[in-house]
């Protein structure tokens, strides 16, 4: 029964995360298909004479990714800030959408711009209490303010929730109390998403074994 057990999960292993990465694909296509810009006399079905499953989901992304490029080339000329600066303009007037868009931009010039320090550190703080470590990401740095009133070199972190690391919270906390981590964002991410099973190897672990007390000799 124990090799019967061990040889079940390995088997499990394997094939959950697979399952889970199917069905996330599979919902990802049948969303997208409710989204097909292709005219019907043009979907493949009605020009090839067969159906084959999910290649207007492949066009549709073919052609988003084409408007993505084109749009990114209009904005990146000196015309195109103008256009978008007067789009941007007219959507700070409206009341509601100002504050989402406005919201939605500067999340995303988080995530997307390569300036800037945000989302670019791994950090370990004691948090939520001391003793308990937690991780988090670097977000900002300079907090005029919050170290004047507080009279501390701060450092503003994210600390996200598991298993969605989407969703989290802001702490200011002093530099001296945050250690700064070897691990990449993406590696911190897939900790976090897999509560933990998955972490990421590290190539100093003979160095920090290295200097760790020994114990009492025999």
């Amino acid at each position: 029964m124990k090799h019967f057990r061990r040889y079940l999960v390995a088997g499990l292993l394997v094939w959950v995360p697979l399952g889970v990465t199917l069905l996330l694909l599979k919902l990802l296509a049948d969303i997208l298909s409710g989204f097909v810009i292709l005219p019907p006399a043009y979907r493949p079905e009605n020009l090839l004479g067969v159906s084959i499953p999910y290649l207007d989901v492949v066009l549709t992304l073919i052609i988003a990714l084409v408007v993505l490029l084109i749009t990114g080339l209009v904005a990146a000329n000196i015309l195109g800030r103008q256009l978008v600066a007067v789009w941007e303009l007219m959507l700070d007037k409206i009341p509601l959408v100002r504050t989402i868009y406005s919201a939605a931009k500067k999340f995303a010039e988080v995530l997307f711009a390569d300036t800037g320090q945000s989302f670019k550190k791994v950090l370990l703080i004691q948090y939520p209490r001391k003793g308990v470590y937690s991780l988090c990401f670097q977000t900002a740095t300079t907090l005029q303010e919050v170290q004047a009133r507080t009279a501390e070199d701060v450092i503003c972190v994210f600390v996200p929730t598991t298993p969605n690391p989407t969703s989290g919270f802001i702490l200011m906390v002093p530099r001296a109390e945050i250690i700064e981590l070897d691990m990449d964002v993406e590696s911190a991410i897939k900790m976090i998403v897999s509560l933990g099973v998955v972490v990421p190897p590290w190539s100093g672990k003979a160095a920090a074994d290295s200097l760790a007390p020994s114990g009492p000799a025999p």
